[in-house]
């Protein structure tokens, strides 16, 4: 499974909850994540890699960062993770996901 194949999973996903998710870019600031999750409210940052793979040093610096904000920001690398995500954006309706 490439990389895209799991954001198309995490876009697809978050339309059928009646929510967007974003491509985020940010001219001039390589390493942000790559999709803005919007839905009831709430802001979820999510990078998506292939899996397997980890974040580089300037994306570990921007999901520190974004954290320090108070942003909730979740790397999806597998499908597990997909899966977990995928619960947190289900559960929104109850009280949300996106805490810790």
């Amino acid at each position: 499974m490439r990389e895209a194949d799991i954001e198309k999973l995490l876009v697809d996903y978050v339309k059928t909850c009646g929510g967007l998710a974003l491509k985020f870019t940010s001219p001039g600031n390589a390493g942000v994540p790559d999709r803005l999750v919007l839905l009831q409210g709430r802001v979820l940052f999510v990078e998506t890699k292939a899996p397997g793979k980890r974040l580089r040093p300037l994306q570990r610096y921007w999901r520190r960062t974004l954290k320090q904000l108070g942003f909730q920001v979740r790397v999806v690398n597998s499908l597990e993770s997909l899966e977990q995500v995928q619960r947190e954006i289900l559960n929104l309706s109850g009280g949300g996901p996106f805490h810790g």
